[in-house]
């Protein structure tokens, strides 16, 4: 079933927050402290440690639900907060330059910043838009074909950063400007919705150790291949790692199954046509996501993201983080 909310998503499409009147402005309150407090640079980790504290400031309801969905991410696995500040009156044009990141704390980057502390820990990849915490996603001209966060044509589903070993557990998605035309859906397919119609004979086979996934472009010459199962764990439940744009598979088996699987994808899909204000968190654990194509203008009113990805468990990559920073360097 193909489920398409507007703003804000219907119980049936997943996990759903609405901020009232009086938590906005609670929210709005917290952010602007936070956006004026200590160095004002995102990436700087006294920062981010001022975002932990004002986290703890934040209405009980809406940290009671992000804190529920760090514990269970539910049948869809992906949650919809709606109604936050982002300033919009405030905001400068929409960026149109590959690579683009926000370094200075605003007040959309200070909300992403509180709920990703609430989720775990804020992290990035030095390889991928030069290791910021809040980046930009927005279309850049001449990438229109481009299958990544710059590009407008139709995104393939896919988790996030699948060829690493240490990939985000949640991508945090945060709308600051839609789409003029109101077509970009972000399209969310959980494992938990796609596993009953799955052959066994699909199963078997995305539970082997036969597929490739290759890094994303994003990530230039950086990455490297990485063999893996598309689903592991337990049965009735597992985890799922796959891009359908870059895994492919080692035998006849594993190339019948991703096929399987991309017609369930798009079978069980959902897609949510954000509006500012609109935080789509994603647990990249068990949902893959994609967008709707779109035609940006140019004109300074394209569609504005801003993303941060979250680490339920920083220390399982510490390995790779030099000086125990929130940057995966390796």
């Amino acid at each position: 079933m193909l489920v398409e909310t507007d703003s804000m998503a219907s119980a049936t499409a997943g996990e759903a927050f609405l901020a009232d009147g009086e938590e906005r402005l609670v929210i709005a309150e917290v952010a602007g402290r936070l956006m004026a407090s200590g160095s004002q640079q995102i990436d700087d980790p006294e920062w981010v440690a001022l975002a932990r504290g004002a986290w703890e400031e934040l209405p009980d309801r809406l940290r009671g639900s992000i804190r529920r969905f760090r514990r269970d991410s539910g049948p869809y696995g992906s949650l919809l907060v709606s109604g936050l500040p982002v300033g919009e009156e405030d905001l400068p044009p929409t960026p149109t330059i590959a690579g683009s990141v926000q370094r200075t704390a605003t007040v959309p980057a200070s909300v992403l910043a509180m709920v990703a502390c609430g989720l775990g820990d804020p992290t990035a990849f030095r390889a991928e838009k030069t290791g910021a915490l809040v980046q930009d996603v927005v279309p850049v001209p001449g990438m229109e074909a481009f299958q990544g966060n710059a590009g407008s044509v139709r995104l393939s589903f896919h988790t996030e950063n699948a060829f690493h070993e240490h990939r985000p557990d949640f991508v945090m998605l945060l709308c600051l400007r839609a789409d003029p035309d109101r077509v970009a859906g972000l399209r969310l397919a959980c494992v938990r919705a796609c596993l009953p119609r799955l052959s066994e004979a699909a199963r078997e086979a995305l539970f082997s150790q036969s597929f490739v996934t290759a890094a994303p472009p994003s990530f230039g010459a950086g990455g490297a291949n990485t063999t893996h199962a598309v689903l592991r764990g337990p049965a009735g439940d597992p985890d799922m790692c796959v891009d359908l744009a870059a895994t492919s598979a080692t035998t006849a088996a594993g190339r019948q199954a991703l096929l399987e699987l991309q017609r369930v994808f798009e079978a069980t899909a959902q897609t949510i046509r954000l509006v500012p204000g609109d935080l789509a968190i994603v647990d990249n654990r068990v949902t893959v996501h994609g967008r709707d194509a779109f035609t940006p203008r140019y004109d300074g009113r394209d569609r504005w993201l801003q993303r941060t990805f979250v680490s339920a468990d920083l220390r399982r990559s510490r390995d790779f983080r030099p000086d125990d920073s929130y940057v995966l360097d390796r």
